[in-house]
């Protein structure tokens, strides 16, 4: 992932700024604001043109170093840019006032769940009409503006509403920087007057971008070294676990000097999937409680101390509250903060800062791996298919797995797939994402355009539920259109099997369409696209060696067609602990 701590500029390197070369219509704040996503690393800008913010596009679109990609819905722009943050450590989406904003709004708020800055620029009302009492359309019909800026208020770090140019530079630069400051998203509305004004702000190439590196508080970190090498050296059998906020504290490096310095068994929450190396030699797993990988839960369960970093516990990855893992002997290590079991708790220590420390003071402890190693028996391969036999799940993701290497990334969507794209072994420098947090079905669709147009030395492999398929099928379109050659295996199963095992009913049965006729009809004959149909393991065999050679430069679609109860068994464990969380009776009052 690219960092945009400190954001290199191609600004003119004179103390005085030079004009802007290209005369004054490049003085402009649309020229700025395209100008100002170029250096702090955008390079795809996913958009859903509406009449208040076209001439916004035209300023985008005249940005040499930009490339705007027209998306088919807001929604999905909104997930392109949060997948495409997740492989160049920023994104951006631009919309339409309100009837844009508000549908943009659920996939802004999935990134705000996931730590993602995502810059979501608004087209917004001629400056004029602000105050005016004027009814406008896209709007609900009464004169007051602020609804879809009260709604964003909730959902981003920050809010800039730019209706005057005298103020514009310092809203805009304010929003971008707390965007990465905070890695979480923005919200920037401009009013569709004002993006091609000139206007003297903007006359001169602008300060290069940069952003302050965060300090930590030195006699704190101290004391917190100083205190949990205390707790850690007098351990027996302690645990290394990351969490999903390794990513945003720009800590992975450090956590793995921590890890080979410790000699401390490697575990990772499910949601960090993917920021640490799985082929390091004290490697253990994923611990999730009850759906842990074979052995590692036990490791971590029965230490005496865990050092987890960067964790989140929420009712999904604690599988219904139901961890055995007790506070007196956990190192809590946040972004900007380290709680020592039941004592010390000691903020402004920033996570790298701490962790780099750390391993200078931990003496050496391998008595965790080697429990490991005595307890741990490889698993099992999925039984023979034999021939014509319908595809089982654990067949499909055998093969997913013998297609991974450094070159790829999976994408798995909210579902079954969570799960077994869990138990995928990933390579080095294979990449990894998924939505934890928010869980939004249909994520993956918009996920999988922005990542692969971020990260294009990868060929992602998607894996991809029906019910989830059906909400954002739409921009496999702009896929072929941008010439992606992502590999998406649609895994038919005739419903929401997640929900299924959550609490069964009619409603998560769903109407079966033909996928790949449907991915035909949008591949249209433009572009390359090629689909395939999968009922057995040997149709599975023919249609992934067609999907890497002969297919290999285009959008590869393989509908896969399961049993509606073909699961993996840590869903079915999982799926009935968050249905008995959900079902809790009241508390008596």
């Amino acid at each position: 992932m690219e960092t945009v701590n400190s954001v290199e500029s191609t600004a003119h390197p004179s103390s005085l700024p030079a004009l802007v070369p290209g005369g004054a219509s490049c003085g402009t704040l649309g020229r700025h604001l395209a100008r100002r996503l170029v250096e702090i690393g955008v390079r795809d800008v996913f958009s859903v043109p509406g009449d208040f913010n076209l001439a916004l596009l035209d300023h985008f679109i005249a940005e040499p170093e930009l490339n705007l990609i027209g998306c088919c819905n807001e929604l999905n722009a909104g997930y392109a840019a949060d997948g495409y943050a997740r492989a160049k450590g920023v994104g951006a989406c631009v919309v339409t006032f309100t009837v844009g904003g508000l549908s943009v709004i659920n996939a802004i708020a999935g990134a705000y769940s996931e730590n993602l800055p995502v810059i979501c620029i608004v087209g917004g009302p001629n400056s004029n009409d602000f105050g005016s009492g004027r009814i406008l359309h896209h709007t609900i019909g009464l004169p007051d503006f602020s609804q879809e800026l009260r709604c964003f208020q909730t959902v981003t770090c920050s809010q800039a509403v730019v209706k005057n140019l005298d103020d514009a530079h310092e809203l805009i630069d304010t929003a971008i920087s707390t965007a990465l400051k905070e890695s979480k998203p923005v919200y920037i509305s401009i009013s569709c007057n004002l993006s091609g004004i000139p206007h003297p702000t903007f006359a001169r190439v602008p300060v290069p971008f940069y952003l302050a590196p965060k300090v930590s508080n030195q006699l704190g970190l101290e004391a917190a070294v100083e205190e949990t090498a205390a707790f850690l050296n007098k351990a027996v059998k302690p645990v290394l676990v990351a969490g999903p906020k390794l990513r945003v504290a720009k800590a992975q490096k450090a956590f793995m000097e921590l890890a080979d310095a410790s000699g401390y068994p490697l575990a990772m929450m499910p949601s960090a999937k993917g920021l640490v190396p799985e082929n390091h030699p004290h490697f253990i797993g994923t611990y999730w409680g009850a759906v842990s990988t074979s052995f590692c839960g036990e490791i971590v369960e029965s230490a005496d101390a865990y050092v987890f970093v960067g964790p989140i516990f929420n009712d999904y990855s604690s599988v219904g509250y139901s961890l055995l893992i007790k506070k007196e002997k956990a190192i809590m290590v946040q972004p900007n903060r380290v709680t020592i079991g039941n004592g010390l708790s000691l903020g402004w220590v920033f996570m790298a800062d701490f962790l780099s420390a750390l391993a200078k003071k931990l003496k050496k402890n391998s008595t965790a791996v080697e429990n490991y190693r005595r307890i741990f028996v490889p698993l099992g391969m999925p039984l023979k298919d034999e021939k014509n036999e319908p595809l089982r799940v654990n067949v499909l993701f055998k093969h997913i797995q013998e297609m991974l290497c450094g070159d790829t990334a999976v994408i798995a969507e909210t579902g079954d797939s969570w799960f077994n794209c869990q138990k995928l072994r990933l390579p080095e420098n294979c990449g990894y994402e998924f939505q934890m947090q928010y869980g939004s079905i249909g994520w993956a669709v918009g996920a999988t355009l922005g990542y692969a147009q971020a990260a294009k030395d990868k060929r992602v492999i998607a894996c991809i539920g029906d019910g989830s398929f059906q909400v954002t099928t739409q921009d496999i379109s702009t896929m072929i259109r941008c010439g992606q050659r992502t590999i998406i295996f649609l895994i038919n199963n005739g419903g929401y099997t997640i929900e299924v095992e959550i609490h069964d009913g009619p409603y998560n049965v769903i109407k079966n369409w033909d996928y790949t006729g449907l991915v035909d009809a949008i591949h249209n004959g433009e572009g390359k696209c090629w689909t395939a149909k999968v009922r057995t393991e040997e149709d599975l065999i023919e249609a992934i060696a067609a999907a890497t050679g002969a297919q290999k430069d285009s959008l590869c679609f393989i509908e896969v067609l399961v049993h509606k109860d073909d699961t993996s068994k840590e869903l079915l464990e999982w799926g009935s602990r968050v249905s008995a969380a959900n079902s809790r009776p009241p508390n008596p009052q």
